[in-house]
């Protein structure tokens, strides 16, 4: 994998991808037939999905978008490791290769090696549970965007839910095209993404000056990343003002998720017959999680991310309620028509700054 940088990544990215493998159960039991038109419905279904999609939300898109890739989770994991790399290591260079002050080797062949690990760990879980995604591809350009489907694992959610497979595959497409819809209508929306996930990425990578101050409020407060509720680890590694940009960052996250449910939940009755069905059973798997993943998942802050997700779905309910589809979509004028994190808990303040 290239790297942005001439020296050694200090994430071991072969690591991460063995890692990766290797801990990464298979998938669904899958007879040759049966995945082949898995594969061939769930095109079918995201070239389906797409016009509804952008009709509903009112945004044009291009006309030659690629036809969706339907990966299995090695495929997946690779995709994103690539995506990892683009966004990382940039900003960690600025830290291993300060001038003046380079990071020993030593240091550096230890720490590449424990954050492959970790990231390749990361990537074996996250495997099994994504169901979509559209990678925005930081590390290529815009025509290196893809909307991905994850076959085993809608296949698996399908068999587990007992909801009809045809209907299941077109209600994840439609959430997955709306993401899609974003980005392709607003082409500046990636590049802005990518950059602020870098200027944070960059705010947050300590330096070796900080770093002990880093390892102690870790230790102090590891006790309530666990706890129901708690934001997950980030908190434990940044500061107030982190925070507060982290936010900022999560409340468009939490617009770009929010409106794919509303799109999602508009179109869906018109086009999935066991729509009720489907989101009914959907809702109870989530809350059926083991306790391993209840602990992983508080651990990694996703509990908080799918509180914020639905408080982007009420923002986004909230402001067409009052201003209705036309109005609402000035929020993809510019960066400064973004919403803030108080904004999201307050439609109304969106609506009085942007439309007055």
């Amino acid at each position: 994998m290239t790297t942005s940088t001439a020296t050694t990544p200090f994430v071991d990215w072969k690591l991460a991808r063995s890692t990766s493998r290797r801990l990464t159960p298979p998938g669904p039991v899958v007879s040759t037939a049966d995945a082949a038109a898995a594969v061939a419905e769930l095109r079918a279904a995201a070239a389906r999905a797409h016009g509804p999609v952008a009709e509903t939300a009112r945004l044009d898109t291009p006309s030659d978008l690629p036809p969706a890739m339907v990966v299995d989770r090695p495929t997946w994991s690779e995709v994103n490791l690539t995506s990892f790399a683009g966004l990382m290591d940039p900003v960690v260079a600025k830290l291993v290769d300060r001038p003046g002050r380079p990071m020993a080797r030593p240091m550096r062949v230890v720490g590449g090696t424990i954050s492959g690990v970790e990231v390749g760990t990361l990537l074996a879980f996250m495997a099994t549970k994504v169901l979509g995604q559209y990678d925005i591809a930081p590390a290529g350009s815009i025509e290196d965007a893809r909307l991905l489907l994850v076959a085993p694992n809608i296949v698996d959610a399908e068999r587990s839910m007992g909801v009809d497979p045809t209907d299941f595959r077109l209600w994840v497409c439609l959430h997955e095209e709306t993401h899609r819809v974003q980005f392709t209508a607003n082409p500046w929306l990636r590049e802005y993404m990518i950059g602020r996930s870098r200027t944070l990425l960059d705010e947050l990578a300590p330096d070796l000056d900080t770093l002990r101050e880093r390892l102690g409020t870790i230790a102090r407060g590891l006790p309530d990343a666990f706890k129901e509720g708690g934001t997950g680890l980030i908190t434990l590694f940044t500061t107030p003002e982190q925070r507060e940009r982290l936010e900022s960052l999560t409340a468009i996250m939490s617009l770009l998720e929010g409106h794919a449910d509303v799109v999602m939940d508009e179109v869906g009755p018109r086009i999935v017959p066991s729509v009720a069905q489907i989101r009914a059973r959907f809702e109870q798997r989530r809350d059926g999680l083991g306790p391993v993943d209840i602990v992983l998942r508080r651990m990694l802050g996703l509990e908080a991310k799918m509180r914020q997700y639905r408080e982007g779905a009420a923002f986004v309910r909230g402001v067409v309620d009052r201003v209705g589809i036309d109005d609402f979509n000035a929020i993809w004028t510019s960066p400064e028509t973004l919403p803030s994190a108080a904004e999201i808990a307050d439609p109304s303040r969106w609506i009085t700054r942007v439309h007055g």
